[in-house]
């Protein structure tokens, strides 16, 4: 099953734009968007499959800290984690949308390819 999860940090630092750039970047492979843009929390709404809400919530999980790593952030402590399944996502017309309830100041891989954040 698919499950979008949401995973925000907190660090001591703002972060700058390019800096929530480089985790869009890094959680691209995950179908994943970033936020944080002018805050010192940051994060990401991944893709994952799995079979559980707490399979998907430690698949994120791991996949986040790889990207926070790959982008070079600060590690922060994980200070909210949100998983909604594909069948739990309370859309009447049946058609599953992971970005319908997406944070200002995440950007999309897509959207920084166009130079833009949402």
């Amino acid at each position: 099953m698919r499950w979008s999860v949401g995973i925000e940090a907190e660090g001591d630092q703002v972060l700058t734009r390019e800096q929530v750039v480089d985790l869009a970047d890094a959680v691209a492979v995950s179908s994943g968007i970033a936020t944080g843009i002018g805050a010192n929390r940051y994060g990401a709404q991944l893709l994952v499959q799995a079979g559980s809400r707490d399979e998907a919530i430690e698949a994120a999980t791991a996949e986040f800290a790889r990207a926070v790593a790959k982008a070079g952030l600060p590690v922060g402590p994980i200070v909210r984690v949100e998983a909604v399944s594909e069948d739990e996502d309370g859309d009447p017309d049946g058609e599953w949308d992971p970005d319908q309830d997406r944070e200002r100041g995440s950007v999309s891989s897509s959207e920084r390819d166009a130079g833009t954040s949402g």
